[in-house]
C-alpha cells in the first residue's frame, strides 16, 4: 500500500521498539510530525528547546541502554541538536538523532532554514544518512538504529529533505536481519584475540599489585556480573571513571571508587604504584591520566575496548584485546578458572590490598562540615541518605559534578548520568527528565549548579507539562565555580567574570513554571526539604541550596600534572613517603 514517506518512518521507528521521541516540529519535519499524529505509537516529548531534546534524548539511553531519539526542524533546529551530538559522540551514548531538510532541488541554494547539517556534524557522528529516495527510508532508518546501538555506540543523524518525507511508496519495512546485511563493510569484532587473551590471563595471575580500572565501555556492555566476578575471584581492586560508575559497587572492600583530577587519593596511589592495570572499556581520557609519562610508570597495561581507535591511542599498551567487554571478560574467567584460578604472589597480593586499605584510612574523602553554612558535599551526602542510595543521578558540569561522583555511592549500573567527555554545562536538567522518563520506577534527581542551570532551565516547563517528577537539586554558590576554583589555585585569586549572584529567584521561578520550589539556607534545613520533595510525585521540585560560595574541590590533580602533584582536601600536598611503597 502506497503511503507517504513521513508515515514510512513512523512505521520503522515503531518496528524498531521506539517508546519515545524528544522534540519540536517546525516546517520541514511537519510531514513526520502529522503522520506521527495520525499513525500514532510513539508518545512524543514536547522540549522548549532543541538542546534539551537532543540531552533528553541522552539521558533517556543512558538511563535504559536503550538508542535515545531526538526529532527536529531543519536550519536552527538541527544546529542547536550540534552540542547534544557532540555530547553523545564522545560519551559514546546510542542515539539517533533525525532532522529535517528542505527539499532535495533546494540543497545548495541557500533556502529559508537550510544548513548542511551532515556537513557540520561529520566529525561528531558514529555515523550519517542524507536520504535522497522514499524507498531507502527504511533501510536507512533500521541501519542509523543498529549502527548506534551496537560496536562503541554513538550518535547517528537522519536528514530528512521535505520532499522525500512527502512522497508516495509501497516500499515493506525490512526485517532488523536484512537491514544489517544490508550494510557491508561494517561488522564490529566482539571476541577478542584468543592469544591476546591468554597473555592478559598469565599478567593477572602473576600480577603482584593489580588494578581493574574501568569505565563506560563495561557500562554499555553490561558486563558488571564479569568484573565483580574476576575482582572477586582474584581479589584486585577497581577504580572507576566517572561513566564507569555504577559498573562496580563503589560500597564494596575492593572499591577505590573514582580515579583522575578529582578522584580519591587511594585511587590514584593505587594506579601510580601497580605493576598491572587491566582498562577495561576505558579510553585513558586526559583528566584520568595527567601527565601521561607518569601515569602509572610501572605498570604492565591491558586493554579491552570495543574500539580498535581507542587502543594505544593516548597510552602505549601491553596486551591490547578488541572485544565487547562483556564476552572479552567471561574468556577471562574461563581460562583463569582453567588454570585453577590461582594467585602466584598471594602475599604479595596480601601486602598490596593491606597497603591500600592503609591509603584509605590515610586519605579518606573528606570535608569540613560546618553548623552555620550549608556545604554543598553536605548536600550531596543527604540525598544519598534519603534515597537510601538507590536514586538516578543526573548532573550538570562543574564543582556539583565532582561533587555528586565523591559523595554518591554508586551501586548500579546507569546510575550517574553526566556529561564527561564534552563537559556540557545545562546537560543535568533535561538528561535527567529523559532518564525519568526511560526509568519511571527510579527516583531521578538532578544536582545542578546554578550556572549549568540556567542553561537549560526552561525545560522545567516540559517536565511540568508531562509530570515528569524530578527532583533538582541546585548547588548555588552565585559563581561559574569550578572556573572561579582555577582562578583562585592558579590566577592569584583573579575572578574573571565568573560572579553569578545577580539571578533568578528560583523558587517563584518553579512556582511560575507549575513546579514546587524550595529553598534551604541553613543546613538543619537541607534534610527536611529532601524528604518533603521525596513525597511528591505528580510534578517536578525544585530545591535551592545556597552553599558555602568559596568552597573547593578536592583533591585535585592540576591539569597535566602527575598523581604525586594531587592536592588535598585542605589545599596540600599529602607527605611524599606516603605516596610510594616500601620495598
Amino acid at each position: 500500500m502506497s503511503r507517504k514517506g513521513a508515515d514510512i518512518v513512523i512505521e520503522t521507528l515503531i518496528e524498531e521498539g521506539v517508546e519515545y521521541i524528544f522534540g519540536l516540529p517546525g516546517g520541514a519535519i511537519m510531514e513526520v510530525y502529522d503522520a506521527l499524529y495520525r499513525v500514532g505509537g510513539i508518545k512524543h516529548i514536547l522540549a522548549r528547546h532543541e538542546q534539551g531534546a537532543g540531552h533528553m534524548a541522552e539521558g533517556y539511553a543512558k538511563a535504559t541502554g536503550k538508542v535515545g531519539v531526538a526529532m527536529v526542524t531543519s536550519g536552527p533546529g538541527a544546529t542547536n541538536l550540534v552540542t547534544p551530538i557532540a555530547d553523545a559522540y564522545m560519551d559514546s551514548v546510542p542515539t539517533v538523532f533525525i532532522t529535517g531538510q528542505v527539499p532535495l532541488h533546494l540543497i545548495g541554494n541557500d533556502a529559508f532554514q537550510e544548513v548542511d547539517i551532515i556537513g557540520i556534524t561529520r566529525p561528531i557522528t558514529k555515523h550519517s544518512f542524507l536520504v535522497k529516495r522514499v524507498e531507502d527510508l527504511p533501510y536507512v532508518i533500521r541501519q542509523a538504529f543498529h549502527i548506534a546501538r551496537t560496536g562503541r555506540p554513538g550518535p547517528v543523524v537522519i536528514d530528512l529533505p521535505k520532499d522525500i518525507t512527502q512522497q508516495l511508496s509501497d516500499v515493506s519495512i525490512p526485517s532488523k536481519e536484512e537491514a544489517i546485511s544490508s550494510l557491508i563493510g561494517y561488522k564490529p569484532h566482539l571476541t577478542g584475540n584468543p592469544q591476546q587473551i591468554k597473555k592478559a590471563v598469565k599478567l593477572i595471575t602473576e600480577a603482584k599489585k593489580p588494578v581493574l580500572y574501568v569505565g563506560g565501555g563495561a557500562v554499555n556492555a553490561e558486563a558488571q556480573d564479569e568484573l565483580l566476578e574476576l575482582a572477586e575471584l582474584m581479589r584486585i581492586p577497581v577504580t572507576t571513571t566517572t561513566q564507569g560508575k555504577g559498573a562496580f559497587p563503589e560500597d564494596h572492600p575492593l572499591s577505590l571508587r573514582m580515579l583522575g583530577m578529582h578522584g580519591t587519593y587511594y585511587a590514584n596511589m593505587a594506579v601510580y604504584n601497580c605493576d598491572l592495570l587491566i582498562a577495561v572499556g576505558a579510553r585513558f581520557d586526559d583528566r584520568v591520566t595527567g601527565k601521561v609519562e607518569e601515569f602509572a610508570p610501572n605498570a604492565k597495561i591491558i586493554h579491552i575496548d570495543i574500539d580498535p581507535a581507542s587502543i594505544s591511542k593516548n597510552i602505549i599498551v601491553d596486551v591490547p584485546i578488541v572485544g565487547d567487554v562483556k564476552i572479552v571478560l567471561n574468556k577471562i574467567l574461563e581460562e583463569i578458572k582453567k588454570k585453577g584460578a590461582k594467585i602466584l604472589h598471594e602475599r604479595e597480593r596480601e601486602e598490596w590490598l593491606e597497603q591500600i586499605n592503609k591509603w584509605k584510612k590515610m586519605y579518606p574523602l573528606t570535608y569540613k562540615n560546618s553548623d552555620k553554612v550549608i556545604k554543598p558535599q553536605y548536600v550531596i551526602e543527604q540525598i544519598y541518605e534519603v534515597t537510601r542510595g538507590e536514586a538516578i543521578l543526573s548532573a550538570g558540569v562543574g564543582q556539583h559534578q565532582m561533587w555528586t561522583a565523591m559523595f554518591y555511592k554508586f551501586s548500579f549500573p546507569r546510575q550517574f548520568i553526566n556529561s564527561g567527555g564534552l563537559g556540557t554545562m545545562g546537560f543535568g536538567l533535561p538528561a535527567g527528565i529523559g532518564a525519568k522518563v526511560g526509568r519511571p520506577d527510579i527516583p531521578v534527581f538532578v544536582v545542578d549548579g546554578d550556572g549549568s542551570f540556567m542553561m537549560t532551565m526552561q525545560e522545567v516547563v516540559t517536565a511540568v507539562h508531562y509530570k515528569i517528577p524530578v527532583k533538582v537539586a541546585i548547588i548555588n554558590n552565585g559563581y561559574l565555580g569550578m572556573v572561579r576554583q582555577w582562578q583562585e589555585l592558579f590566577y592569584e585569586k583573579r575572578y574573571s567574570e565568573v560572579d553569578l549572584s545577580i539571578q533568578p529567584d528560583f523558587v517563584k521561578l518553579a512556582e511560575a513554571c507549575g513546579a514546587v520550589g524550595f529553598r534551604a539556607e541553613k543546613p538543619s534545613e537541607v534534610r527536611e526539604i529532601l524528604e518533603e520533595a521525596m513525597r511528591i510525585e505528580d510534578r517536578p521540585v525544585i530545591m535551592d541550596f545556597h552553599v558555602d560560595r568559596e568552597e573547593n574541590v578536592f583533591p585535585m590533580v592540576p591539569a597535566g600534572k602527575s598523581y604525586k602533584d594531587m592536592i588535598l582536601e585542605d589545599g596540600k600536598s599529602p607527605d611524599v613517603e606516603t605516596m610510594y611503597l616500601v620495598g
